[in-house]
């Protein structure tokens, strides 16, 4: 079992930045791959970044390239998404997900095993 427990989210403006962090405890962190999801009100749960076991890879869904970016300490057991130049359109729910292997699919729910509860992120003027 792997134990995700999400924080940093909150209230801010459009174009403004927020940095989410993911702590996990259980099993091997660097034995998994992590993921971010989110969810808003009404849609679907939706792949939004992810990262290799080192952290040598990482993936985006098209609408956050250049603007976020995922990243782990493997030695502290935590992934991060830093996000800049939010929109409105970024709000949502956003989980952290655990895969011991996504292979050629990142963004495929199904290939994560684990999840945190999610933290809360809205942006609005």
């Amino acid at each position: 079992q792997v134990q995700l427990v999400e924080s940093g989210g909150g209230l801010v403006r459009p174009g403004d930045s927020l940095r989410l962090s993911c702590a996990a405890s259980g099993r091997t962190f660097s034995n998994y791959c992590m993921g971010w999801f989110r969810q808003a009100p009404g849609k679907e749960r939706e792949f939004v970044a992810a990262i290799s076991r080192a952290g040598s890879r990482t993936y985006y869904r098209d609408s956050v390239k250049g603007r976020f970016t995922i990243s782990r300490d493997n030695a502290k057991n935590t992934a991060y998404l830093q996000m800049n130049s939010l929109t409105p359109e970024d709000t949502g729910v956003y989980y952290c997900a655990a895969a011991a292997d996504y292979g050629s699919a990142p963004d495929r729910r199904d290939k994560y095993l684990y999840w945190g509860q999610g933290t809360q992120v809205t942006v609005s003027a």
